[in-house]
């Protein structure tokens, strides 16, 4: 089974960007946590501030791997181009956020990609990409 992380902009701060919000765990730390976790998963990690990267990675492995778990960050609520991506792909897609995206600020209960991807996991911290593994281990494949 091959699932790719992909983490949108600013989460390349995870850590020391607002911890009250993220945590104060960095994701290389929980990303080894989870290689070790799911040993016979491939877990494969892209992070990109960049909207077309993150546009680019999704449809290089978009055919071919069991899921992607996304975490578009700021994207989730402007992108009709990651969108238009995820419904282009065969591979399922899990929108995750770290934070409980509706208990804060307005502009952040709306998302872009929510009816694109396959489910939504938000507000369990870091365990969000964990649960998001484990609902693409139970999908038909």
């Amino acid at each position: 089974m091959q699932i790719l992380i992909l983490n949108g902009p600013n989460l390349n701060l995870l850590g020391v960007r607002e911890p009250g919000i993220y945590g104060s765990s960095s994701f290389d730390d929980y990303l080894a946590q989870l290689r070790k976790q799911y040993n016979d998963i491939q877990i494969d990690y892209f992070q990109s501030n960049v909207e077309g990267e993150m546009i680019d990675k999704m449809q290089e492995v978009g055919f071919s791997y069991d899921g992607i778990v996304l975490n578009a960050g700021a994207y989730t609520h402007t992108s009709v181009a990651l969108h238009d991506c995820i419904r282009a792909l065969k591979t399922p897609v899990i929108e995750v956020h770290i934070s409980n995206v509706h208990a804060r600020e307005e502009f952040r209960h709306h998302s872009m990609i929510s009816s694109a991807c396959k489910g939504v996991i938000c507000g369990f911290g870091l365990d969000s990409y964990r649960l998001a593994i484990e609902a693409i281990q139970h999908f038909e494949h």
